[in-house]
């Protein structure tokens, strides 16, 4: 059986002296991938909401200041259990974010990060990121 399922959520792409923060995902179809910090836009939230709420819990960090980048869309089916798939439409809205002291946390959310870490954009393997995760890498590399 497979579920056809949106997810829209808001992300920021956190960097510093050439590093990007990044968070090691934990459940989903995306688990063990480097993600960007964000996630699910809630009822009666607005995504720059989402996004700095999404932050803290994450990576530990206060926005300062964060600015629309763009609005990027994937799809990607997977396995959820046995005789089980969904087929998920994501959408994520992404922000340029500046957060307070460049200090994030490393421990786990306990709900969908498996802990944070700052990685060098230019020594970060593609293949190890999200999607979202690997446009902002990109970004990052074309635009310092």
């Amino acid at each position: 059986m497979i579920k056809k399922h949106t997810h829209i959520g808001a992300y920021g792409i956190v960097s510093n002296n050439h590093c990007i923060a990044l968070i090691k995902k934990g459940r989903g179809g995306y688990t063990g991938l480097l993600d960007l910090p964000g996630g699910g836009i809630e009822h009666n939230e607005n995504p720059d909401e989402t996004l700095k709420r999404e932050i803290k819990e994450e990576i530990g960090a206060e926005v300062t200041n964060y600015e629309l980048l763009d609005v990027r869309a994937n799809n990607i089916t997977w396995k959820v259990r046995d005789n089980f798939y969904e087929d998920l439409h994501h959408i994520g809205i992404i922000y340029k974010v500046d957060i307070l002291n460049n200090q994030i946390k490393e421990e786990p959310d306990g709900i969908d990060s498996l802990g944070a870490n700052w990685y060098d954009i230019d020594k970060i393997n593609l293949d190890t990121l999200t999607p979202f995760a690997k446009y902002a890498v990109t970004y990052l590399r074309n635009f310092k």
